[in-house]
C-alpha cells in the first residue's frame, strides 16, 4: 500500500557517538578520506546502499549497532580524532588569514557572496546537470580550504536534474526522484524562536512566492538553498523549484528571480541570525543570478528614502544612479558560455509584467530595469532580455573561465563597447580549476603522501604549491605503473556492476548478460568520455568510420577500450539521438566488451571513471567548449589528455602532457567535411601515436615513456589545474579590486561619479580628434632626422622616437574628464593594429580659438617590421576600473588620420 504521508525520523544517536552528527552533516566529508573511512567502519555493507551518504547511513543503522560502536574504544578514539580534526578546520588560520594580516593583497573583503543556479558538492546532494555545477562546489571547497569567507547561494531543486536509463533500443529515459531535503545534509534557517526563516517575492496579480532557506554546509562555507516547496504558496509558485532547468520562459524566469532577488534576502536573513559578516563582493557565475544586482540597487535606494541606515552593509541615501555605481563597484560577474544560444534570454514584455508597481521591485522604474538587460546593440534583438548582458551591465569586473574563453567573449560582446576592439573589451579571464581532494583517487593520494608525507600531499592538492608537486618525479617507474593498473582494474570492476545494472533496467534477464563477465580488460589502453551531450561536444565523432574503430578496438597486438558517459538535456532530440546512436554501436557484439556506454553520468560514476583511464578523449568543435574540466580531474590521477585545443587544454597542451587533436577550422561551414578530417586526424593518433606508446615495453613490462608523461602531467600540469590557485587569483584579481572600488564609493562619491557619467555621455558627441601631426624624429646615436610630417618615404630605424602633436575638442568637458592615448604596434595586411602599446599624452595648451586643445607626446618606434599608431580619446576618471568600462571612444576621422597610419613597412 501506498503511504498518504511522509516524513523522516532520525536516530537517536548515543552520548558518545554525538560527534557523527556535526561529521556527517558538514559536506567536509566528501573530500576528507579519514572522515569517509570513520562512516565506512560503521556499517561497511550499508554504506553502498547509502550512496555514500553519511546522513542515510546513520538513518539505517540499528540501535544495537550504535550502542555496540558506543562502548568501542578504538572507534571513540579514531571519532575523537576526526572530531577535532573537522574543528581545527573549520577554526584555524588558513591561506586567507594570512594574506589578510599581511596585507600583501591590501585589506581583502570582509566575505563574498557567490550565486550560481547550481552546485555539485557530492553525489548525495543532487543539485546539478554538469559542469557549470561542478565548477561552482569545486569552488566553494577551495574557499573552504583557502579560509575565503564564502556564502554560496542557489536553489534547491526537489527533483534535481534528473536520473538517466535507456530502453531497449537505447534511446535515453528520464526519472524525476523527489529528493525530501530532512533526508539530505541540509539544516533549516530558523529565526531566533525557532520558526523557519523566509524570504518572498512579489509577483504579478498580488501574488507571492514564498521559499524557505536550506543551509548545507561545506567545510567552512555555508551555502544557501532557496526552496519555494513551501505551503503557503499556490501550486504554481510551489513548483519554481521542482526541477533544475526545466519549465517555459516565465518558470525559468521566476527561478531566476528567486536566485537572484530572494537570494540576496536569504543572504541578509542569514547574516542577521548568524552574525556572519555582510558580502562586500557578489559574484554571480553566469547570467542565472543577474537580478541580485537590482534587489541591492532596491536596498539602497529604499535605505534613503527612509532615511535610516541600509541593509545592504554600504551607502545609503542614494538615487538609482548612485545605487547602481555602488552595486557594479561590488560586483563580478563570470561567464561561462562561447556562444548566444548558451544564455537565458526572455521577452521584454515577460520582464516588465513581473516588475513595477504590481509586482516586484516596485520602487524602480520599469524601463531602467529593462535598459540593463535590453539587446540594444548592433545585431542584437532589441525586444530581447538578455541576462548575460545584464550581467555585464551590472558588473564592473568579469572574466571568462580561460584564456581562449576570454577572448571569444571579448568578441562576442563586443556590441555593448561600440568602437572598441574586442582585445579592448574589459573582461580578462581566470583558468577554471578543480577541487583534487574531491577528485583525485585515495590510491593517488597514499602513493604521494608515501613520498612526501600526508600533510604535505593534502597541502599540495588545495594550495598548489609546485615546489611539493615536483617530489613526484622520485617515484619509481613501477610504482606509478602498478597503480595505473590497479586504478584500471577498479574501473574495469566498476564498468561491469553498471552495465549489469543497466541491462537489467533495459529488460534483460539474467541469463542473457553472461557476456559482461568479459567486458574490458584491465589490460588494455582504456579510453574515457564522459560530459554533457549537446551537439558541440560531438560524442559520436568516434563513430565517423565505424570500421576503423572496430579495427582500433580489436586490435590483436595493440587494442583500445573506451568508456563513454553522458546525458543529453530532457528536451534535445538531437542530442538524445546522439546518445542512442553509440549505445547501439556498442550493443554490437563484435564490439561491447570494448566499447561501453554507462548511464546515469554523475559525481559518484565520474570519481571512478577518471583515476580508471589512461587517455581521455575531448573533441569539441572549437573554440565551443569554454574550459571543460573533466580532462583537468583526469590528469590529477595520471591520465593523459588527447584533446581538441580548446578551453584550457589551449593554454596549457604541451606534448609532455598528451595529444592535440588538429582542428580543420578552414571547413567550419562544412560541418560534414570538418568532422571527416577531425576524426581521421583522431584515429591516425590513437593508431600511430598513442597505441604504440602505451604499448612500448621494457624488460620488465614498464612503458617507460608512457610512465614519463604520466609523471609530467603530474608534476608540470597538476599545480596549474586546481580550484585552489584559480580562487586564489579570483581573490587576487577581482575580488580584493572590487572590494576596494565598492569602500571607495561613499554616498557623495557614488553620486558624484553617476553625474559625472551623465555630464560625459551627454557631452561625448562634441568630443573629437581634430588633427595629429608628427613632429622630428629622433634617433639616438645621430643628430635629427626628417621633417615635420613624419618619417622620409615612410620608414625609420629601431629606435628612433617620434614627436607627436594632437588637437582634440573637448566640447563641455575639460582634460581632467578624458585621457588621449597614443595606440602603435605592428600591423597586419589591412592596416590593423595588433599587439598594441598605449601611451597617454600630455595636455600643452588650450583652449585655442577654436575651443580645441593641444596634446604631446613622444612615440616609441620599438618594433622592426610594419609600425603603425593612432590615437584615441577616453573618459577618464579614478574611479572607472577600466578605460573601456562606458564604453565611449574618440578616434581619428579618416581626413584627420592620414598621418596616423602605417609608418613603416
Amino acid at each position: 500500500m501506498k503511504a498518504i504521508r511522509r516524513f523522516t525520523v532520525r536516530p537517536v544517536l548515543p552520548e558518545p557517538l554525538r560527534p557523527l552528527s556535526d561529521l556527517a552533516r558538514n559536506l567536509r566529508w566528501s573530500w576528507h578520506p579519514e572522515t569517509r573511512e570513520l562512516f565506512h567502519a560503521i556499517a561497511p555493507a550499508g554504506r553502498r546502499r547509502a550512496g555514500l551518504d553519511p546522513v542515510r547511513l546513520l538513518s539505517t543503522v540499528s540501535a544495537e549497532r550504535l550502542a555496540e560502536l558506543a562502548g568501542d574504544r578504538r572507534f571513540l578514539r579514531r571519532l575523537a580524532a576526526a572530531a577535532d580534526d573537522l574543528q581545527d578546520y573549520l577554526t584555524g588560520q588558513r591561506w586567507y588569514q594570512s594574506a589578510q594580516q599581511s596585507g600583501r593583497d591590501g585589506r581583502l573583503p570582509e566575505a563574498v557572496a557567490y550565486f550560481s543556479p547550481e552546485f555539485g558538492i557530492t553525489a548525495a546532494l543532487p543539485q546539478y546537470s554538469g559542469g557549470l555545477g561542478i565548477l561552482a562546489g569545486d569552488h566553494l571547497k577551495a574557499a573552504s580550504d583557502l579560509g575565503v569567507p564564502l556564502i554560496g547561494v542557489g536553489l534547491l531543486y526537489r527533483h534535481g536534474y534528473f536520473r538517466q536509463s535507456l530502453s531497449r533500443e537505447g534511446w535515453q529515459q528520464e526519472h524525476y526522484p523527489v529528493l525530501d531535503p530532512n533526508e539530505l545534509p541540509l539544516d533549516l534557517l530558523r529565526e531566533a524562536d525557532g520558526t523557519p526563516a523566509q524570504v518572498a517575492l512579489a509577483l504579478p496579480g498580488g501574488r507571492q512566492l514564498r521559499s524557505l532557506v536550506w543551509v548545507a554546509r561545506v567545510g567552512r562555507v555555508p551555502l544557501l538553498l532557496l526552496d519555494s516547496d513551501v505551503e503557503e504558496n499556490a501550486p504554481g509558485e510551489r513548483d519554481v523549484t521542482d526541477r533544475l532547468y526545466g519549465g517555459g520562459s516565465e518558470h525559468r524566469l521566476l527561478q531566476e528571480m528567486l536566485l537572484g532577488i530572494g537570494g540576496v534576502r536569504a543572504v541578509r536573513t542569514y547574516c542577521r541570525l548568524t552574525g556572519h559578516a555582510a558580502p562586500e563582493v557578489f559574484h554571480t557565475n553566469e547570467g542565472h543570478a543577474g537580478f541580485l544586482g537590482l534587489e541591492r540597487i532596491r536596498e539602497l535606494a529604499d535605505a534613503g528614502r527612509e532615511g535610516g541606515p541600509g541593509t545592504a552593509g554600504g551607502p545609503v541615501g542614494l538615487d538609482f544612479d548612485g545605487a547602481l555605481e555602488t552595486v557594479r563597484a561590488g560586483t563580478v560577474f563570470t561567464t561561462h558560455t562561447p556562444v548566444p544560444a548558451g544564455i537565458d534570454r526572455f521577452d521584454r514584455e515577460l520582464v516588465a509584467r513581473h516588475f513595477g508597481e504590481a509586482a516586484e521591485l516596485p520602487g524602480i522604474d520599469v524601463e531602467r530595469i529593462l535598459a540593463l538587460g535590453l539587446e540594444t546593440y548592433p545585431g542584437g534583438e532589441p525586444n530581447c532580455f538578455n541576462m548575460a548582458v545584464m550581467g555585464l551591465r551590472l558588473a564592473q569586473r568579469a572574466n571568462g573561465v580561460s584564456t581562449l574563453h576570454g577572448r571569444v567573449s571579448r568578441e562576442m560582446f563586443a556590441g555593448l563597447w561600440p568602437g572598441f576592439d574586442p582585445e579592448d573589451v574589459p573582461i580578462v579571464s581566470v583558468t577554471n580549476g578543480v577541487h583534487a581532494p574531491t577528485w583525485v583517487a585515495p590510491e593517488v593520494f597514499r602513493l604521494g603522501a608515501r613520498q612526501i608525507g600526508p600533510g604535505r600531499t593534502e597541502d599540495a592538492l588545495s594550495v598548489g604549491d609546485s615546489r611539493r608537486w615536483s617530489a613526484v618525479a622520485d617515484i619509481p617507474d613501477a610504482d606509478v605503473w602498478d597503480l595505473r593498473r590497479v586504478l584500471r582494474e577498479q574501473l574495469v570492476e566498476e564498468v561491469r556492476r553498471r552495465l549489469h545494472v543497466s541491462w537489467r533496467q533495459r529488460g534483460a534477464g539474467a541469463a542473457e548478460l553472461g557476456w559482461i563477465e568479459g567486458v574490458l580488460d584491465p589490460d588494455v589502453l582504456t579510453i574515457g568520455f564522459a560530459r554533457r551531450v549537446p551537439s558541440y561536444k560531438r560524442l559520436t565523432l568516434m563513430l565517423r568510420d565505424r570500421d576503423r574503430l572496430m579495427e582500433l578496438l580489436l586490435h590483436p597486438e595493440r587494442p583500445l577500450q573506451i568508456v563513454v558517459a553522458g546525458k543529453a538535456h530532457p528536451a534535445d532530440d538531437g542530442g538524445k539521438r546522439l546518445v542512442q546512436e553509440l549505445v547501439r554501436f556498442a550493443d554490437d557484439p563484435r564490439v561491447r566488451q570494448r566499447l561501453v556506454f554507462l548511464p546515469d553520468y554523475g559525481m559518484a560514476m565520474a570519481q571512478k571513471l577518471y583515476p580508471g583511464c589512461d587517455v581521455w578523449l575531448n573533441n569539441p568543435l572549437r573554440p565551443l567548449e569554454a574550459c571543460g574540466t573533466s580532462g583537468m580531474k583526469a590528469a590529477l590521477n595520471g591520465c593523459l589528455n588527447l584533446s581538441v585545443l580548446d578551453g584550457w587544454w589551449d593554454e596549457w597542451y604541451e606534448p609532455d602532457f598528451g595529444w592535440s587533436i588538429p582542428t580543420a577550422d578552414g571547413h567550419a561551414t562544412d560541418e560534414n567535411r570538418r568532422d571527416e578530417l577531425e576524426a581521421n586526424a583522431l584515429y591516425e593518433l590513437l593508431e600511430q601515436r598513442v597505441a604504440p606508446r602505451f604499448y612500448d615495453r621494457d624488460a620488465d613490462g614498464v612503458p617507460q615513456r608512457w610512465v614519463e608523461m604520466v609523471r609530467q602531467t603530474l608534476v608540470n600540469l597538476g599545480p596549474k589545474v586546481l580550484a585552489g590557485r584559480m580562487v586564489r587569483e579570483y581573490v587576487e584579481r577581482l575580488y580584493a579590486p572590487a572590494a576596494r572600488a565598492q569602500r571607495a564609493l561613499t554616498p557623495q562619491a557614488a553620486t558624484e561619479l553617476a553625474a559625472w557619467k551623465a555630464r560625459v555621455r551627454a557631452a561625448w558627441p562634441q568630443v573629437a580628434v581634430d588633427h595629429v601631426e608628427t613632429g622630428a624624429l629622433v634617433v639616438d646615436r645621430a643628430e635629427p632626422a626628417g621633417v615635420p610630417g613624419g618619417p622620409p618615404n615612410g620608414s625609420a630605424e629601431l629606435g628612433a622616437t617620434l614627436a607627436l602633436r594632437v588637437r582634440v575638442t573637448l566640447g563641455q568637458l575639460a582634460p581632467d574628464d578624458v585621457e588621449v592615448q597614443v595606440v602603435s604596434g605592428r600591423v597586419d595586411e589591412s592596416d590593423r593594429i595588433t599587439d598594441a602599446t598605449t601611451v597617454p599624452l600630455k595636455p600643452t595648451g588650450g583652449p585655442d580659438l577654436e575651443g580645441r586643445w593641444l596634446y604631446e607626446g613622444p612615440l616609441a618606434l620599438d618594433r622592426t617590421g610594419s609600425f603603425g599608431y593612432t590615437v584615441r580619446v577616453l573618459p577618464a576618471h579614478r574611479l572607472l576600473a577600466s578605460a573601456a568600462e562606458m564604453g565611449l571612444l574618440a578616434v581619428p576621422s579618416e581626413a584627420t588620420g592620414e598621418e596616423a597610419g602605417v609608418l613603416m613597412r
